[in-house]
Formats: C-alpha cells, structure tokens, sequence
C-alpha cells in the first residue's frame, strides 16, 4: 500500500495502524476518498469540532458558543468526541491524541466508512469537493468586510442570514426549476436572469441589481403586462432574496456564503441515519473480524455499545442505522423479499424462510449509493423490523402533564419517523409574490403538513426577512385548522385570522 500525503504527520506507530485499517476496509470493497490523518490534543479537537470540523471559518460568536458547550461536556464527562470527518477530497478526519490505540483504530475504521459514503452516495454528488478551500476563503471574505464596516455591522447581518439558512431547496440540484430561455417556449415566460455564473459571490459584480432590474422592467414592457415574480412558488427563499432583494455588494456577499455552506451541508443532514450505521456496521466488522488484539475486547465492546445507547426522548441514529443495515444484509441473504415472500401466509415458514442467496453485501453497497434517509426508511423500516427493535413514538401529554409513549402500531411510528426526516423535519417555505397587492412585499406561502409552526419562531425569522427585503414581509399558514397571515413591516408582528 502506498503512502498518502498527510502520513508523515502521524507518529510512527499510528501510521502503521492506519495502513492496517485502511488495508482492511479496502478488502472489504469500501472505496474511500484518499484520507488525511491529523493528530490534535482535545482541546484543539474541540476547537475544530466547534467549526463544523474545519480548522478554518469565519468569525461568529455561535463558534465560541459551540466550543464552550463541547468543552464543558468533556469536563463533566457528559460526552467526548471520538471521530471528525469532512466530506472533501481529500477527506480530513481527526485522532485524539489521549485515544488508545483501540480507540484509533475504531475511529479509523469509522472514518473510512464516512469517506466511502460521501464518494459514493448521490446525495453528496454535487457537494464542493474542495470545501476545506472554500472555508478559508470565505473566512477571509468576511474578516475584510468587518475591517471595513466592523465587526458588529456584519456579525448582526450574519445573524439575520444565519437565522434563515434553512430556507433552501435541498433538492434544486437534483431538479431543474426553471427553463433555461434558449428552451422553446421559454420566450413565452421572459425573465432577467443575467449572465451566468458558478460563485454566488461573483453574481453583484457580473450581474448588478439595478441592471437586473432595468432588464426585468424592459421584458415587462415588451411582453404588454407586467410579469409576477416568482412565476410559480420557489421554495429557494435565499436564491430568491439574492437575485431581488435590495442588497448592498457586501451583503450580497456574505448571503451567497451563508447559501453555499447550507447547501454543502444539506446532504449530511438528508443522510443521517445512513451514514452513521454505514461507518458504525463498517467499524464493528472490521475491528471484530480483523483488527482487535485479544487484550483489546473489553474496550473496545464498551466503547462501541456507548455509541449505540439509546438515550431517552432522543433518536439515535448510529443504533437505528446499523440495525437497518444489518437487517438488509440478514435479509438479501436469506431472500426475505420479493412477491412469494410477501404472498407466504405461514408464520411458521417465514420464520424458517431462507433461501440462501447470498445477496446481502451487493444489496447494501447498492442501497449506499441511492438513497437518503426517506427512502432508506420508507423502503426497508418494516414491521418486523419495528417489532424486533422495539420502536415507538412518543410526546406530551397536556391531559397527563408528562410525555409518554403514543403509539406502539408500526403505520404511526414509521409515519412519525419520516415526518422528522423530511425537509429536515422544519416547515417548508416558499416565496409566493415578491410584490404582493402591487406594494413590493414579501410574500412567503407555509404547505402545512398537519403540523402548526411555531409562532415566535415564525416571527423571529419574518423579522430577519424583514431586515434582508427592506419591505414589510408576510406569510400565509394555518394556525389551530384556520388561516392565519403573518406580518412584519419593520416596526412590530401582527396576525390576522380567517374566519373558519
């Protein structure tokens, strides 16, 4: 096996174990991104973490905030990074000095399972591959503008850009949402879209706001009547609020980052359960079918089973996760699927039913790479999975003053489970009118999915819309079973109800 750039930066002993490790994951068919190896004191490891794992961000008080929680947990004991991985390629992942050699080796087996899901699932396809790059720069962006204006101006524009980061489609680079105008009938619908562009932080330069808008009010006028914008609901608030709202350059700036890095990060969140059992099933098989000396067993199971604990109220999506996998595997194996699976109506054959395929690896290495976590749960959570597992759903009781358990039927906890994982579990948002009743204002459209929003949470983000749109902002949602229209105009909140 080859050195790898980075490798002379591990101590002699923890190069070998690497080379190991890796040699093991290879064997069985991962395929990981070449990985860069650092080691850090938990300190330093904590300060990373606090950056979302790179060592370079810009400068925001959330950082510190996130670094004061990781060190106190340390402190009391409460919780301790074991792995640090970024989704770039080179991956970068981090060891823990203070760490066994156990404990490497676990995390490295972990790590590789990581670095294999990110090359390979789709998911992650169109994620910036250089975004340990891409960080520094951004943070370089944003220190010359608080040189410039202070730091105070543009942390609190960054808030109100941060408070908002949610507002994308996850999906856009999956899907085309708008015609491209040398398409046929594209004419038909003009827009000003301005010269094309890749990073978002050159669109004020090449793409000016007023020329847009000159451009704009020119198709307007050559297609008779004045156009709605957007022409149908986008749910991209943020493309949105870069491409019409009335920006300064620099905010322009600071927004397109604050969307790049949401985007980048939107596949891990779509993917949690998957990757975490992915690297989990990977590091459990190759530290107790290869890498675990005898002496090492005891650590080893008491680290691995603290992983997989079920913390209460919380979903843990290392344990959900393995287990899925494992039952996938158990099945292709087995050929518990198919229509004469299904159609068997004897308990007791299902029971025995093994048909010896032997297809559970090639299943899961194809599962990998085509599916998020919706349709890794909607697909293969069944009730027998749900039963051997235990799974229920749970919340509050206001009649008893306390949560407790809701429903133990496998149709309510798979629903409950994929209503949390879908669009993140958050409210889905999109801009209807951006000049409603002919007055320039902000119009966003709630699709209630059953699930009332939060008011004050609601409030808080028209607010920061608000601050970005320069007009009086409102939205459109259901409160209770009535309509409801929520509204800032810079001065305070109203609501106005519909009569039912």
């Amino acid at each position: 096996m080859t050195a790898v750039a980075g490798d002379h930066r591990l101590p002699p002993h923890l190069r070998a174990l690497r080379e190991r490790i890796e040699g093991y994951a290879r064997g069985y068919g991962l395929d990981p991104f070449e990985t860069v190896f650092e080691v850090l004191d938990g300190d330093e490891l904590n300060m990373v973490a606090a950056y979302g794992g790179f060592p370079t961000r810009y400068p925001h008080w959330r950082f510190g905030m996130e670094y004061e929680r990781l060190s106190r947990s340390a402190e009391y004991g409460l919780s301790r990074i074991y792995e640090l991985v970024i989704n770039n390629d080179p991956s970068y992942a981090y060891l823990q000095a203070s760490n066994m050699d156990v404990d490497q080796k676990l995390v490295m087996a972990h790590v590789f399972g990581h670095a294999d899901f990110f090359k390979h699932n789709y998911a992650y396809r169109h994620t910036n591959r250089k975004m340990m790059d891409a960080m520094a720069n951004h943070a370089t962006r944003l220190r010359r503008h608080q040189d410039r204006l202070g730091v105070e101006a543009v942390e609190t524009f960054v808030d109100r850009c941060l408070s908002l980061e949610n507002l994308i489609d996850p999906l856009s680079p999956f899907v085309k949402r708008r015609a491209d105008r040398s398409e046929p009938g594209a004419e038909d619908r003009p827009v000003a879209l301005g010269f094309r562009t890749d990073r978002e932080y050159m669109r004020h330069f090449i793409n000016p706001p007023a020329a847009l808008a000159a451009e704009q009010e020119r198709l307007d006028a050559a297609a008779g009547q004045p156009r709605r914008l957007p022409e149908r609901p986008e749910r991209d608030v943020l493309l949105f609020l870069l491409e019409r709202a009335p920006l300064e350059r620099w905010e322009q700036e600071v927004l397109g980052i604050v969307r790049d890095e949401a985007y980048y990060f939107a596949p891990q969140a779509q993917t949690k359960i998957m990757n975490e059992g992915w690297a989990t099933y990977w590091h459990s098989r190759i530290m107790t079918e290869r890498a675990l000396d005898p002496s090492e067993v005891v650590d080893y199971a008491d680290h691995h089973s603290g992983a997989l604990s079920l913390q209460p109220g919380q979903l843990n999506p290392y344990r959900l996760g393995v287990e899925l996998w494992r039952d996938i595997e158990d099945r292709w194996n087995k050929g518990r699927f198919g229509k004469e699976y299904e159609a068997c109506d004897s308990l007791e054959e299902l029971r025995r039913w093994d048909r010896r395929l032997g297809l559970g690896q090639q299943k899961i290495f194809e599962v990998r790479r085509h599916h998020t976590d919706v349709s890794f749960v909607d697909e293969f959570l069944t009730l027998d999975f749900c039963v051997a597992q235990g799974l229920f759903s749970f919340g509050y009781s206001p009649q008893h003053a306390r949560w407790e358990v809701q429903s133990r039927e496998f149709a309510a906890v798979k629903e409950r489970l994929l209503r949390q994982l879908t669009n993140f579990g958050q409210p889905e948002i999109l801009v209807e009118d951006g000049n409603h009743e002919n007055r320039g204002e902000l119009l966003l459209v709630h699709r209630h999915d059953g699930v009332d929003l939060k008011l004050d949470w609601a409030r808080a983000t028209l607010r920061a819309l608000q601050a970005l749109w320069r007009r009086p902002v409102s939205l459109s949602t259901r409160v209770e079973g009535r309509g409801a229209l929520l509204r800032h105009d810079g001065r305070e909140a109203t609501t106005r109800r519909q009569e039912p």
